[in-house]
């Protein structure tokens, strides 16, 4: 399977992600990736109405994605992944997904979370998986749309004390 994009984003799909990132990337198929979600059928259903013409949606858990990416049967899929958190980027790699980088789209605020960008609020919990996909190697992204200019946000992290400074 070629991942043409793994996106982190507590929206899952919606319009930005179905009508620029799918077309710009060519992608045949966008999956969602989460065990919530794919126990869910009402948000499940939402997700796959939101679906571009043209590209098929699947939500499935997180182990399913596994598994389909090792299998050599969708080899010739290229698609666009899509996670609620960071948590589960972490987890995807950490069991063999490759990917170059990672682009965060939003990560919803709640009180226990700082505010980093306009659109992105991290904890405890993020920081700690977004520490391990950085001393990975992996480039962590940030943008809405394959147009705006890129921004890394572990410069933005440290910037805001949020990390160790002496990491790059």
């Amino acid at each position: 399977m070629e991942i043409r994009l793994l996106r982190v984003d507590s929206r899952l799909l919606h319009g930005q992600v179905a009508t620029n990132w799918a077309k710009v990337l060519k992608v045949g198929r966008i999956i969602v990736v989460s065990d919530q979600v794919a126990r869910d059928n009402i948000r499940k259903t939402l997700i796959k109405q939101a679906s571009p013409p043209g590209i098929k949606v699947h939500v499935i858990p997180l182990m399913k994605m596994l598994r389909i990416y090792f299998d050599p049967r969708f080899n010739s899929f290229k698609a666009l992944i899509l996670v609620e958190d960071p948590a589960d980027a972490c987890f995807l790699i950490e069991n063999g997904i490759q990917v170059d980088q990672i682009n965060i789209g939003a990560l919803s605020f709640e009180s226990s979370r700082k505010m980093v960008t306009d659109s992105i609020s991290v904890n405890q919990k993020d920081i700690a998986a977004l520490q391990w996909i950085h001393d990975q190697g992996i480039k962590l992204d940030i943008r809405k749309v394959y147009g705006d200019s890129s921004k890394d946000l572990w410069k933005i992290l440290r910037e805001k004390g949020l990390v160790e400074t002496t990491k790059q």
